[in-house]
């Protein structure tokens, strides 16, 4: 795969601050058969590969929200619990939750929980989700979509400062002088919002003085380089304090190149064309596929080197703290999967930090 020179990065780079994470939506698979997994046994293999994460030394594991047939996980706090109960020193998230259709006191309490059980290694992605089944789930009405997260983004801020509230709204209850339980051990529980790349979701984290993870599901990351410059100089704006910035994008690791490219494809495709039919997408061509997984494209799919490759220059271009791939693909199967994390971890993010290390001593 070409590659090009990389971008000047839009901040200076700190190699000592750069994690590496994994993300799971919690896809249902195949079997080999060609049947669907049951639901009940992807959360049990959810819970598997975030078990290996740890084992192969990553910084984070993330599972994300949804409420829908294809995708297992409703409630990422009770999978991550069951992760934190076999781990030891991996920190365990979500990706997204959709706090939109959730109570922000409830969403505290229940990560105030996880990291009480983990042992301070909880961590929460606030999100409004790229899907809106909670909405109606919950009795939601989509027209206050932008109102919802607002309000309850205020609110939760809020309720991290662990200290009494007292919060008004027009999508909730109001609280007088009360508190979210249990507290947690560092007095602040680590939270992010997610951000699909409107300058007013980048202002909107900066206001709240949140650390921002940046959703890279297509077309070249650097040209999210000017949200990451907006972000730094509004919190420098709101007088907030230097935090970290994250970027999550799908893909997978193979032996090869061609071997990781061929076995992706037909999931990622049929998975494109589930989506898509219901928001108007026209079918994914392996064409398309393959640009983006190309040097510029999002995909970062390859034999370790690629994707050590692609990782190191969009670290570097963009200037972010953690990279978080998004390892799984529709029905990819929980073995290729186990197989992606185990290569992730042994293979690809030791080369990463080899190549950073060198584009610092040369810079």
């Amino acid at each position: 795969m070409p590659e090009t020179t990389p971008a000047e990065p839009v901040t200076p780079f700190d190699l000592a601050t750069v994690q590496f994470g994994l993300d799971t939506f919690g896809d249902v698979t195949l079997t080999p058969e060609g049947g669907p997994v049951s639901q009940a046994q992807v959360i049990r293999n959810v819970v598997d590969e975030g078990v290996l994460a740890d084992a192969v030394g990553l910084d984070f594991f993330g599972v994300g929200e949804h409420h829908r047939e294809d995708f297992a996980v409703s409630a990422p706090d009770v999978v991550l619990a069951a992760v934190a109960a076999r781990t030891t020193n991996i920190h365990l998230g979500s990706a997204v939750t959709v706090l939109s259709s959730d109570d922000p006191v409830r969403v505290f309490q229940r990560f105030a929980t996880l990291d009480a059980i983990s042992n301070g290694r909880a961590e929460v992605i606030l999100g409004r989700g790229s899907f809106t089944e909670s909405f109606p789930l919950f009795g939601y009405d989509l027209s206050d979509y932008e109102t919802l997260f607002e309000e309850k983004l205020e609110l939760f801020a809020a309720l991290r400062a662990e200290v009494p509230v007292t919060w008004s709204g027009t999508t909730r209850a109001a609280l007088t002088d009360q508190s979210g339980y249990p507290k947690t051990e560092s007095g602040a529980l680590r939270t992010w919002v997610g951000v699909g790349g409107s300058p007013e979701s980048v202002v909107r984290t900066a206001r709240y003085g949140l650390p921002m993870m940046l959703a890279i599901i297509g077309g070249s990351p650097v040209r999210f380089a000017p949200y990451v410059e907006l972000y730094r100089r509004a919190m420098a704006q709101f007088e907030h304090p230097v935090e970290a910035i994250g970027m999550h994008s799908p893909g997978f690791v193979a032996d090869t190149d061609e071997e990781a490219l061929n076995e992706f494809f037909p999931h990622y495709q049929a998975m494109h064309a589930r989506i898509g039919a219901t928001r108007g997408w026209p079918p994914l061509t392996r064409l398309q596929y393959d640009a983006e997984a190309s040097f510029e494209g999002a995909l970062h799919i390859g034999s370790p080197e690629t994707v050590a490759r692609k990782m190191a220059r969009n670290i570097r271009s963009l200037g972010v703290n953690r990279f978080d791939l998004k390892y799984g693909a529709g029905s990819l199967s929980h073995e290729s999967m186990m197989k992606n994390i185990e290569l992730y971890g042994t293979k690809v993010v030791p080369r990463v930090k080899e190549l950073l290390a060198e584009s610092v001593a040369v810079s």
